[in-house]
């Protein structure tokens, strides 16, 4: 399976009206998980690049509820870069795949929605550990 298949882009529905916009998302819907932990990135510069791991357990949902940024997903084999940019996108991040988050507008909120609670042990925060693992030599 090709990467992007592994982490497509998601389309959220805008249901908005006159009043303004409204994106729901639920868990085991548009996510493809029970979301389990939220949180969100915000002032940081277009200098900053956040993220720099993988995860063993956790999958993720990336959106930028305001401003954009960038985000470059990889499996140590394939890489694309995915912009976030409309509040109705995010994309899917499934186990076992690096990430990184960079080029951050100055107004700039990311929502991160994850599958699992905090567990730093869970975490491969060393590029060369991560391909190594993902070559089968650990």
């Amino acid at each position: 399976m090709l990467l992007r298949e592994k982490c497509p882009i998601l389309q959220f529905a805008d249901l908005g009206d006159e009043r303004g916009k409204l994106v729901v998302i639920e868990g085991g819907q548009e996510i493809p998980f029970e979301i389990q932990r939220v949180f969100y990135i915000y002032e940081s510069d277009s200098t900053v690049i956040r993220g720099q791991h993988a995860n063993k357990e956790s999958e993720f949902v990336l959106i930028n509820v305001a401003g954009q940024s960038k985000v470059r997903v990889t499996d140590g084999t394939e890489e694309f870069v995915v912009e976030l940019n409309k509040p109705m996108m995010g994309v899917y991040i499934p186990r076992m795949i690096w990430k990184d988050m960079y080029s951050f507008s100055p107004d700039s909120v990311l929502l991160v929605l994850a599958s699992t609670h905090y567990d730093g042990g869970e975490y491969i925060r060393n590029y060369n550990d991560y391909l190594d693992i993902m070559s089968g030599v650990k």
